[in-house]
Parts: structure tokens; C-alpha cells; sequence
């Protein structure tokens, strides 16, 4: 049997909180993580892995817990650095007791030895009989535990639900070796000179925009929304120059020379689309700036559940076969909107949701036209360029981003704005760098 793992890890970001772990503070900046896919052929190599990880978090935390008591004693950062140089695990241990007073063993098991997170069942009251008896019934929930050893085959193996689905371990782990971990992992990398599109969908949306309200067929603020999310995406990622949306879907197009992340993909690939950190990065910050910014498009909604996107790597070789892709999007979002437009006026005029997909079974674009005419008195061409072209986001000249509503598929548009994909130098900034995992657990 062949486990796989998603292995994140947070980007470096200045973050100051959310409103129930930090009520006292706002989320003043949206953080982001990068993500990449392990599959371990065996249950043993998922064991290891696990070990590795948790190995790798006692090693950070002790090595951080030392640095910042001698920081706080006065130490500078590059004296404390110099004081842990080379310094080992006894030492480290020896140095918080004898100077602090501090027995590391003694230090909450959260920071020493990191959270496992799995499913138990449980018996929940699902209803209550004609007698008002409770009728329960096992459920699974999310189960947080620490503990000193998660591969340790007493631990495993007691927990049934996690024997079930994967499987009991049969041995105990003795040293783990690095090399034997590194080898389950691949470093795939885009084709270098390309334009790389990064397309993030909405993950069941029509759920989502059914539980929160959202207008039919279009609704300005959501939009609006996405836009907003899109501006702060160019403006985190420097590589990004231009990006197309509509409805739950953006895609961003990173500059030919790139070198963002050093263009590297996660192991999994299928038909030339990567699941990758460049991917992981984008979506998640995407993901996080749409919740912090909810309110200001939704105040007197609650954001009742997380909205989350999937994403796509793809590669374009030439300006001509990116333009064809964005030109597709636009298109794709012209018959969308003209079909849902049509849908809805017929659903609001009383039809039920059947009636109204059989009225609109094969019809043409022109029929569209004239049924919203002669029905319902509107003119498609009149309604808002956003709903009917979509949206599309560029850094100016002077390196202000813009969101602008216009017609991107004719050539003339690209001359217009030419500029948008000339070369330019390969941006360094620490906004356009993932953190590497490293697979060493010093």
C-alpha cells in the first residue's frame, strides 16, 4: 500500500495574528505556504518519514529556544549565533539549565515534539426517539495529540482508527538515516524559458456562494473581491506581471526568465500540469488574503467557512500560445456568463431550475441575445464590461498594480500594452523566494 504525504511549510511572513487566537491584534499582513507531495511506497517509509519530522522539530525547537533566551540575556544575533555554532544536543540541553534554569524536558510538549492530528471515533447524539431517548451514532473527529515518539509502535498501534486505515508498524525505529529519507524525494523543474500560468480555481463554490448569498448570476462585490486578492497576489510576487480572472477562477502568468522558487515542481505531475511550491504559494496566499478582506467587501456577512482553490502549473512557449490561452479564458467567460444571465432571468421569472436549462438547450449566442431582449428588455452589450469580459491585472510602468475590464483577446490589445510581457530582470526580493525545506534535521 503507498501512502502519500503533504509535506508544508510556512513562508517567512510578518503576520500579526487572527481574531480567536489573537484577539488583541489584527491580521495586518496575509501569510502563504509552500507544499509539495511524498509518496511512500511502504508503510515503513511513511514511518521514517514521520520520525524525520519529528526529529527535525525537537532539533529547531531546542536550537531556537537557546538562541532566543541568549538574545534576551543581551546577546547580539550574531553572538548568539556564534555561541551555538557547532554546539550539541547535551550542550544546548546543559546551556538553558545551568544559565536559565530551564530542564528542556520541562518545556510544553507542543513546542518540543509538534502535533499529530487524526481522526478517532467517537459516539455523537445524532437524534432523539419518539421517548426523547438519544439515538447515537459513531462519528469521526479530529483528534489532536502530543506525544514524545508518534512512530513508536505503542502509540501507533493503539490507535485503531490509524492501524484500519494505513496499517500497524512492526518495528521500532532505531536511527534514522537522511540519505534514505531524501531518496523519496523528487525535485521536478518547469521548462526554463516559458511563460508559466499559475491557474487557481474555487473549490466547490457554488456551495460556498449558495451558503453566503451571493448574487445570481453575478455578484459585484465577490468579484470585486477576487480582484482585490488578485492586486495583492501581483503585488507579493514580483515575477507575476500579468493576471486574467473570472468568477471563481484567476490565472497568473510569471515572467519568461523566472526563476521564482527555481522554478521548482513538487513530485507529482499528470499531462504536463504540476501540483508545486510555486502553486502551493500562491494559492495559499490567495486563500488567506480572501478571508482577511471578506469584511471589507461582505460587512454585514459573516464568513461562515474558509473558501479554499485548487491551482495549475502550465508552461507557454511563446507571447502567441499564452495570448491563445488567455484569449480561451475569455471567451470561456463570455459563453458562461451569457448562458447564466439567460438562466437566471428565466429562474427569477418563475421557471424552475429544469425548465429553465431545457429553454436554453441548444441555443446559439444570437438566440441568447434576443431572448434577454425580447423577454426581459436587456441588452447583453449593456451590462457591466466585468461581468461580460472578466478582469485583468498589470503592474504599470511605474510598478503601480491596476485591475482594468477590457477585450484581451484581439492582437491589438497586446500591442496596447506591450510592455506587460517584455523581459525584464529576474526579481530577488525576498517576497518572490520560498523557504527551502531542508532535509537535514540540525
Amino acid at each position: 500500500m503507498m501512502s502519500t504525504v503533504l509535506f508544508s511549510r510556512r513562508r517567512p511572513t510578518s503576520t500579526r495574528g487572527v481574531p480567536e487566537f489573537f484577539p488583541q491584534k489584527e491580521l495586518e499582513y496575509p501569510p502563504s505556504f509552500h507544499a509539495r507531495v511524498i509518496s511512500c511506497a511502504t508503510l515503513e517509509v511513511l514511518q521514517v518519514y514521520l520520525a524525520w519530522r519529528q526529529n527535525a522539530c525537537h532539533s529547531d525547537n531546542l536550537c531556537r529556544t537557546c538562541f532566543w533566551m541568549l538574545i534576551r540575556s543581551g546577546k547580539t544575533i550574531e553572538e548568539a549565533k556564534e555561541a551555538l555554532k557547532d554546539c550539541q544536543k547535551e550542550e544546548k540541553n546543559e546551556l538553558l539549565f545551568q544559565r536559565f534554569g530551564i530542564n528542556y524536558k520541562k518545556l510544553p510538549e507542543m513546542f518540543r515534539q509538534g502535533s499529530c492530528i487524526f481522526k478517532t471515533e467517537v459516539e455523537v447524539v445524532v437524534k432523539y426517539d419518539e421517548h426523547g431517548n438519544p439515538i447515537k451514532r459513531l462519528r469521526r473527529k479530529p483528534n489532536i495529540v502530543h506525544t514524545q515518539n508518534i512512530v513508536a509502535k505503542k502509540f501507533w498501534n493503539e490507535q485503531l482508527v490509524l492501524v484500519k486505515e494505513l496499517g500497524g508498524f512492526e518495528d521500532e525505529i532505531a536511527k534514522i538515516k537522511t540519505e534514505y529519507v531524501k531518496s523519496f524525494l523528487f525535485e521536478n523543474k518547469l521548462l526554463p524559458s516559458t511563460y508559466i500560468v499559475i491557474r487557481i480555481d474555487g473549490c466547490h463554490f457554488h456551495r460556498f456562494s449558495d451558503i453566503h448569498g451571493f448574487e445570481k448570476p453575478n455578484d459585484a462585490q465577490a468579484l470585486n473581491l477576487m480582484n482585490t486578492c488578485a492586486v495583492a497576489v501581483l503585488k507579493e510576487f514580483h515575477d507575476i506581471v500579468f493576471a486574467y480572472g473570472v468568477s471563481d477562477e484567476y490565472s497568473f502568468v510569471l515572467r519568461k526568465n523566472s526563476q521564482f522558487n527555481q522554478r521548482q515542481a513538487s513530485v507529482y505531475k499528470t499531462d504536463n500540469i504540476f501540483s508545486s511550491q510555486i502553486v502551493s504559494a500562491i494559492v495559499s496566499f490567495f486563500s488567506t488574503m480572501y478571508a482577511m478582506k471578506w469584511k471589507e467587501f461582505f460587512p454585514q456577512k459573516n464568513l461562515k467557512y474558509p473558501p479554499s482553490f485548487d491551482g495549475r502549473a502550465v508552461c507557454y512557449p511563446s507571447e502567441e500560445i499564452l495570448q491563445d490561452y488567455l484569449a480561451w479564458r475569455q471567451v470561456d467567460c463570455h459563453i458562461n456568463n451569457q448562458y447564466n444571465t439567460c438562466f437566471w432571468m428565466l429562474v427569477k421569472s418563475g421557471k424552475t431550475k429544469a425548465e429553465a436549462q431545457q429553454c436554453l438547450k441548444g441555443t446559439q449566442t444570437q438566440e441568447k441575445y434576443e431572448l434577454l431582449s425580447r423577454q426581459f428588455g436587456t441588452d447583453y452589450s449593456s451590462l457591466p464590461v466585468m461581468f461580460r469580459q472578466g478582469s485583468f491585472v498589470y503592474r504599470m510602468k511605474l510598478q503601480e498594480v491596476v485591475v482594468d475590464h477590457s477585450n484581451i483577446i484581439e492582437r491589438s490589445f497586446w500591442k496596447e500594452y506591450s510592455s506587460i510581457l517584455e523581459e525584464m530582470p529576474a526579481h530577488t526580493s525576498a517576497a518572490n523566494e520560498c523557504t527551502q525545506t531542508s532535509v537535514s534535521a540540525s
